[in-house]
């Protein structure tokens, strides 16, 4: 198995699928790779043979994934942010993390087809939000938007 990195990692609890689950996020997400793949033996709780455990790499921080069952499921309390420098940036996460099941929500939140909740937005924001006679235009802009559209967010700030 190999050594982990990160002193403390996400582990995400899967109701099933996690094999499917971790090659569609190294598929979204470049220079991200599966790097530990365990299944159940016969102790289960779940058969023989299914994935139990996949630890992914994904912008060099490790995630694990649990195939736990139905018991536990994903909510937006818990969200991971996707740090976008370009529009082209935003709209291929945006599409990517909605395909196939996956739903929009308002300011750059998206679910993706497994119900992971996901931020999609600007590197910009933070810096623009430093500045209070900025801050309210940009937030009422954002906060009316679904996809984050950054030349409308500067737009709003100038």
């Amino acid at each position: 198995m190999n050594k982990m990195t990160n002193k403390i990692m996400p582990c995400l609890w899967f109701d099933d699928r996690i094999e499917e689950a971790a090659n569609y996020y190294v598929s979204v997400f470049k220079n991200a790779k599966i790097t530990a793949m365990t299944r159940y033996g016969d102790a289960g709780p779940l058969p023989k043979g299914k994935v139990m455990v996949a630890t992914l790499v994904i912008g060099g921080e490790e995630f694990m994934l649990l195939n736990g069952g139905p018991r536990f499921t994903f909510s937006e309390a818990v969200s991971f942010v996707v740090k976008c420098e370009t529009q082209a940036e935003i709209d291929y996460y945006w599409k990517r993390l909605t395909e196939d099941g996956g739903a929009e929500s308002m300011c750059g939140w998206v679910k993706d087809k497994f119900g992971l909740s996901w931020q999609v937005v600007p590197t910009i924001i933070p810096e623009l939000m430093q500045d209070p006679k900025k801050a309210d235009r940009v937030m009422k802009v954002v906060m009316g938007m679904r996809k984050l559209d950054i030349a409308a967010i500067e737009k709003a700030a100038a």
